[in-house]
């Protein structure tokens, strides 16, 4: 059993992970029932909470039950008590506690519940080797128990770029604190003068306020004639603005991966990104440009040396080309799996 909070086609780098993981495992014969536990996680309902047990105490005893982090971090009595006739394996995107825009209080609750729901794990996939280190260092989790499955990308057709002297920028990400739009367009005020045009695809709906905010930001500093914010678009929409542009950017201030980071990669384009998280590993070395997290003056100065520069872009895109064929596939991130699975049973 496979148990993810609400939607599996809810439009995030975590769900698409959860997505393809459970095609691949039932490509390679895996037999999979998907288990909704409902919505509003991290932060789920008393009724939610109570609805997610009952689903998951469905689950016949003795069949595992893989659960997505950002619901078994939040269900430690659950999964205590769900232990003793399932074993459990977490899947874990990035801890709930690196979550930016939490307060203190709340990161201390998601790390105290994570930690104990953590316990009930006998297996724990993480997507990258900086989760693993958080969760081993952080959380407890014993090496010996962390399988390392990153996300795969798929071949995917290289960026043309644009033609018309205007250097097309592509940000992709929920609208959410931790992808750091905020600090985007203020780097981008910062740029006025040269000729650039920003487009931003991520969900809405995950944080209404700062979705609210980011349209107040492009209003206040005049840029809505050069920023376009679609919102969550399909995912054949998506390669084809990949396709289209000319850079990525995106001023993240955790990832646990960086799915969209990969993604830019494998349509050979030069990224602009942070040094936060897991991006430093997902970027290889000459790909892109990685700046501190909350610094929009060292990210305005990165982007201002690539949009002036074409010699720059052009260097950095055949780096990330030829990177584009040494990222991880999802065949074999989900051959590591059905080995830990094998292995497990």
């Amino acid at each position: 059993a496979f148990a993810v909070p609400g939607s599996l086609a809810t439009p995030t780098g975590g769900y698409a992970y959860d997505r393809r993981m459970i095609a691949e495992l039932e490509r390679l014969g895996w037999q999979i029932d998907v288990v909704d536990l409902g919505e509003g996680f991290p932060w789920p309902s008393d009724e939610t909470r109570a609805r997610a047990w009952l689903r998951l105490s469905d689950v016949p005893p003795g069949r595992t039950i893989v659960i997505d982090g950002l619901a078994f971090g939040v269900l430690p009595e659950a999964v205590l008590q769900l232990r003793v006739e399932n074993p459990l394996i977490a899947l874990v995107h990035h801890p709930l506690a690196l979550e930016a825009g939490l307060s203190m209080q709340q990161a201390n609750i998601l790390r105290t519940c994570e930690r104990a729901a953590l316990i009930a794990a006998r297996l724990v996939i993480a997507n990258s080797a900086e989760t693993a280190r958080h969760l081993t260092n952080d959380y407890g989790v014993a090496a010996d128990r962390i399988v390392i499955a990153c996300p795969g990308s798929d071949p995917t057709p290289m960026a043309q770029g644009s033609r018309d002297g205007i250097v097309r920028l592509l940000s992709v990400g929920a609208l959410v604190p931790r992808k750091g739009f905020d600090v985007l367009i203020a780097a981008l005020a910062m740029l006025a003068d040269l000729p650039w045009r920003l487009t931003v695809a991520g969900d809405r709906g995950r944080d209404p306020e700062t979705a609210a905010r980011l349209d107040v930001d492009i209003a206040r500093h005049g840029l809505g004639a050069r920023v376009t914010v679609l919102g969550a678009v399909p995912p054949e929409r998506l390669v084809q603005l990949y396709a289209s542009v000319d850079l990525f950017v995106l001023a993240s201030r955790f990832e646990g991966y960086g799915m969209a980071y990969a993604e830019a990669i494998a349509h050979g384009l030069p990224v602009v990104g942070t040094t936060a998280g897991a991006i430093p590993e997902t970027v290889p070395a000459g790909a892109g440009v990685l700046v501190a997290p909350d610094d929009a003056e060292a990210l305005a100065r990165a982007l201002r040396r690539l949009i002036e520069n074409p010699a720059e872009r052009r260097r950095l895109a055949e780096a990330a080309h030829a990177a584009a064929g040494q990222l991880p596939n999802w065949r074999d991130s989900a051959a590591i799996v059905a080995r830990a699975l094998e292995e497990f049973a």
